[in-house]
C-alpha cells in the first residue's frame, strides 16, 4: 500500500503556477502599473488650481489672502456681483471676436492650404518656406508695429483704428495664416487626388470640388485650427490691452485685470467668479467639436 502526499505532488505545479503569477505581476508593473500613479500626479497637478479657482468663486470673502482651507464657506456674492460690473459686455466682445476669428482663420488656411496642396505654381516652394519662417516669431513681438500702424490707419479708415473691435480680429488673423496653413496642409496632403480627377471627369470645378467634396473630408482639421484660434483669441490680453482704449470695447482678459491689476483694491473673489463662467464657452466648445477632434480622424478620410 503507497501514500502520496498532495504537497509532495503539487509543490512544483504551485511553483510554477506562483512563478508565472510574479512574472505576470512584474510586466504589468513594467507595461502599465506605474501609469496609475503618474496619472494621479498629473490629474491633482491640474485638477489643484481648478479647486482654489472654485473655492474663491464659492468664498464669502474677496480675497485670497489667509486662505488655508478650501471651500471653507459657500456663497454666491461673487457671481450676483458680476452683474453690477461690465462683465457681461465683455463675454459679448470676446465671443464675438473669438468666433469671428476662428472662422476666419479656418476659411483662409483651408484656401491656402488647398492651393498648396492640390496646385504647382511658381514660388510654391519660397511661399511655404516663408510661412514657415514667419510662424516662428510670435505675433506679440511686433505689438509696437501694430500699434503704429493701427493709430496711423485709423486717421484714414477710422474703422480699421484703434479702439476698433473689427481692427483687432484683422490683427489676430494676420498672425493666424502660418500656423494654421502648415497644419491643414499635412491633413490636405492624405486626401487622395484620384477624388479630385474623378469629380473634374463629372464636370466638377475647383469651387465645387474644395466646398463640395475635400473640405467634407477634412472637418477633423478644421476643428482643430477652429478650436484652437477660439481658445488663443478669447483668453488673449496683450494685443487686445494694446488694440481696445475703451472700457466697453475690452474684451473678458482686459476686463477681469483691471479687477486685481490694484494690489491694494485687488478682488479676488470677483475675479474667479469671472474665471469659472469664462471657462464655459471654451468647455462647451469642446465637447462639441470632440466628435470631429477623436472620432472623424480616421473616418473623414474615407467618406465618399
Amino acid at each position: 500500500m503507497s501514500t502520496t502526499t498532495p504537497s509532495a505532488t503539487g509543490s512544483p505545479r504551485a511553483a510554477l503556477d506562483a512563478g508565472r503569477a510574479g512574472a505576470r505581476r512584474r510586466r504589468w508593473l513594467a507595461e502599465v502599473g506605474w501609469k496609475y500613479p503618474v496619472a494621479a500626479v498629473l490629474v491633482f497637478y491640474s485638477a489643484f488650481p481648478l479647486a482654489y479657482v472654485l473655492s474663491a468663486a464659492l468664498a464669502r470673502s474677496g480675497t485670497l489672502t489667509g486662505s488655508t482651507q478650501l471651500f471653507r464657506s459657500f456663497s454666491g456674492a461673487n457671481f450676483t456681483a458680476l452683474g453690477t460690473t461690465r462683465f457681461w459686455e465683455w463675454a459679448v466682445n470676446s465671443l464675438v471676436i473669438g468666433i469671428a476669428t476662428a472662422v476666419g482663420s479656418v476659411l483662409m488656411g483651408a484656401a491656402a492650404a488647398y492651393a498648396f496642396s492640390r496646385f504647382r505654381f511658381t514660388g510654391r516652394r519660397a511661399s511655404l518656406t516663408a510661412l514657415l519662417i514667419i510662424q516662428m516669431f510670435p505675433q506679440m513681438l511686433a505689438f509696437i508695429a501694430i500699434f503704429l500702424l493701427l493709430l496711423s490707419l485709423g486717421n484714414v479708415v477710422p474703422l480699421l483704428g484703434l479702439n476698433s473691435t473689427l481692427a483687432l480680429i484683422c490683427v489676430y488673423l494676420g498672425g493666424a495664416l502660418g500656423t494654421n496653413t502648415f497644419l491643414m496642409y499635412g491633413f490636405f496632403n492624405t486626401i487622395p487626388r484620384e477624388l479630385d480627377e474623378a469629380a473634374k471627369i463629372d464636370g466638377a470645378t475647383h469651387a465645387q470640388i474644395y466646398w463640395g467634396i475635400i473640405l467634407r473630408l477634412v472637418t477633423p482639421i478644421l476643428a482643430v485650427v477652429g478650436l484652437l484660434s477660439f481658445i488663443a483669441t478669447f483668453g488673449e490680453f496683450i494685443l487686445a490691452r494694446i488694440v481696445l482704449t475703451s472700457e466697453h470695447n475690452w474684451t473678458l482678459a482686459v476686463g477681469m485685470y483691471a479687477w486685481v491689476s490694484d494690489q491694494l483694491n485687488a478682488n479676488w473673489g470677483l475675479f474667479a467668479a469671472g474665471a469659472v463662467i469664462a471657462s464655459l464657452p471654451i468647455l462647451a466648445l469642446f465637447l462639441f467639436l470632440q466628435k470631429y477632434i477623436v472620432g472623424g480622424l480616421t473616418a473623414g478620410s474615407v467618406k465618399g
